[in-house]
């Protein structure tokens, strides 16, 4: 019996041994699988992003929550590492003989080195861009954060949150010092910029801990926990704890970062493209290509962007002419047409209380009636929200965040409701398409809730395919029949309309050196949308540029690839067969998108 106990003793000790030997060897080294490699990278990667990870909710499955009490580093020092991983993966990866790939392993080789080599590319524009700007800067980031997205369950939770908020301080820090050097290198942001950045710190910090929105959120979250989970005294002490850090740590941080930018007013005074940083004409050719995972270059994409509005807006002008709207150019004609008694909801909390309601049942209606056109469907479930009040005014018109990976809450369209006259009801279907379902959140879902893929191919983002189809997802309701009234439709062209003319006036500025005016009135007076938005919007493609571009581009090549599917496969073709293959692989490049099809149109052919 000794003996038989010292040869277990040994066999397990060996195992032991052996399977710590390959973890180091996978963590170190080129792994034996690839699948390994991805997912070795994936938790590199990870690992360095709590505020990422406390989006996922993928360690809190197993019990991992202290990610939480941390915010990113975002030290010039920490982009190093990161760009040194970047290349050391790389070139990993080209280590594996992907010649004999095929189906899922190939997919997923090629949207990895696509992915990554776009990333190593990028860091030669590194300081290229505005990281505190009126969209998404971090002034807007870190309290949504706080409030939209950690969860406060327990007193773990809570204990974590307030951890969060005493890094603010070196969080601002840093991202202040990496303006600084921006700023060496003549990258100034533009004069709305630095404006609007100051209004919105200034909102933030106006109002006394207690007023604040983290602590305001804190407690909404303290108040969803089970009396039997936590007393009265001890939510006390926290929400106390939660306002100290507001008033000592936060605010303080805040009123820092407005300081620098204060020193930036005399700096910043032009709004212009691009163009005008250094390089800039080959900063945006590349920001061209990682947006639309094409090779188009800014002339093509104007080219295009005109005959699109020009094709659009005919379609406009007849449903305009049928509805009785004959008089006036485009815009006076929508700008009536959208201030119609019964176009218009009553601008005050009942007001804005019904369009929230109204979305939801839009949604909760096509999602009813999928099952023909889709064999896959999403299982997790999406709810509106407003757009916190303290960004509205210069967020977008709507945006939509992804379910954490745990199922512990719901995906959530956010719409911005600034001002009701900026949603007539005929809008207001299309929008919930492109947000919800089948938009963003059918798609995403659906990448989150496949199995047997390595995790980066549920996360991995690319523009053009994710955008493409959440504007291919409103052409496709109204195939479907859920737009039958025709300024439903109008309302699926103005929104169509809208991601044409960011062809245009995206490229025209960056590229052609169109002013912001420019742009504005171009804008207004092909889509017809207010002039606030469309301020909004332009001043958007001002500090993301090229990302307007995906839209239209990520929707043509998916219409174009439908359209080839159906002329090959003729009677073999099925809709829902076509949509599974977009879906069922998470985001792509589009050229890997083409390939997947063109293998699925051949297929279908031998069966």
């Amino acid at each position: 019996m000794n003996r038989i106990s010292k040869w277990l003793t040994w066999s397990v000790l060996g195992l032991l041994l052996a399977a710590a030997a390959l973890l180091a060897h996978t963590w170190f080294f080129k792994p034996v699988s690839i699948n390994w490699f991805y997912n070795r990278v994936f938790v590199q990667f990870t690992k360095e992003n709590p505020e990422l990870l406390t989006q996922l909710r993928l360690l809190e499955q197993v019990g991992i929550r202290s990610h939480n009490a941390e915010l990113t580093d975002a030290s010039t020092a920490h982009e190093d590492r990161q760009f040194a991983l970047l290349k050391a993966s790389q070139a990993t990866l080209h280590r594996y003989d992907a010649s004999h790939y095929t189906e899922q392993d190939r997919i997923s080789y090629e949207v990895f080195d696509y992915f990554i080599a776009t990333q190593v590319r990028g860091e030669a524009w590194r300081y290229h861009g505005y990281p505190v700007n009126q969209l998404f800067g971090i002034q807007s980031q870190l309290p949504n954060l706080m409030t939209q997205t950690q969860q406060v369950n327990d007193a773990t939770d809570a204990e974590h949150f307030i951890a969060r908020l005493g890094q603010f301080p070196r969080k601002l820090a840093q991202v202040t010092e990496g303006i600084k050097l921006r700023q060496a290198r003549g990258i100034v942001p533009p004069k709305f910029v630095v404006e609007k950045v100051l209004d919105q710190i200034q909102g933030f910090v106006g109002t006394d801990a207690t007023a604040n929105p983290i602590a305001i959120g804190f407690k909404e979250k303290l108040d969803k926990i089970p009396a039997d989970k936590m007393d009265g005294a001890t939510r006390s002490a926290l929400q106390a704890r939660v306002e100290a850090a507001v008033q000592n740590q936060v605010l303080p941080a805040y009123r820092s970062l407005a300081q620098h930018f204060e020193t930036l007013r005399p700096k910043a005074t032009r709004n212009d493209g691009v163009w005008a940083l250094p390089d800039g004409d080959k900063f945006y050719q590349y920001a061209i290509e990682s947006n639309t995972t094409t090779k188009m270059t800014a002339d093509q994409i104007h080219t295009l962007g005109l005959a699109e509005v020009a094709r659009i807006g005919a379609e406009m002008d007849q449903i305009l002419t049928g509805a009785g709207y004959t008089q006036a150019s485009r815009a006076q004609r929508m700008h009536t047409l959208a201030k119609a008694p019964d176009q218009l909801y009553s601008d005050d909390a009942a007001g804005r209380a019904q369009i929230l309601k109204d979305y939801q049942t839009i949604i909760d209606e096509i999602t009813a009636g999928l099952a023909p056109h889709f064999n896959i469907q999403a299982k997790s479930k999406v709810e509106v929200k407003r757009v916190p009040e303290f960004t509205e005014k210069t967020a977008p018109g709507a945006y939509y965040n992804e379910a954490p990976m745990d199922g512990s809450k719901p995906g959530t369209f956010f719409a911005n409701l600034r001002d009701v006259s900026e949603t007539p009801r005929y809008g207001m279907r299309t929008l919930a398409y492109h947000e919800a379902v089948p938009g963003h959140h059918m798609q995403i879902a659906i990448a989150q809730e496949q199995k047997g893929l390595p995790l980066f191919r549920s996360v991995v983002p690319f523009t053009a395919y994710m955008e493409g189809w959440a504007l291919y997802a409103e052409r496709l309701a109204w195939e479907m029949g859920y737009q039958k009234n025709p300024l439903d439709n109008l309302g699926r062209l103005q929104a169509e309309m809208f991601r044409a003319v960011r062809l245009v006036v995206d490229t025209g500025m960056h590229s052609k050196r169109w002013t912001r005016e420019q742009a504005i009135d171009y804008m207004v007076a092909n889509t017809g949308m207010p002039e606030a938005e469309v301020v909004t919007e332009i001043e958007r493609y001002l500090v993301d540029p090229g990302q307007a571009l995906a839209y239209k581009v990520g929707m043509l090549k998916i219409l174009e690839l439908r359209e080839r599917a159906k002329t090959a496969l003729g009677a073999k073709f099925k809709l829902s067969d076509f949509h599974d293959e977009v879906l069922k692989n998470g985001a792509m490049p589009l050229q890997v998108l083409e390939r997947v099809i063109d293998e699925y149109i051949a297929r279908a052919k031998a069966t």
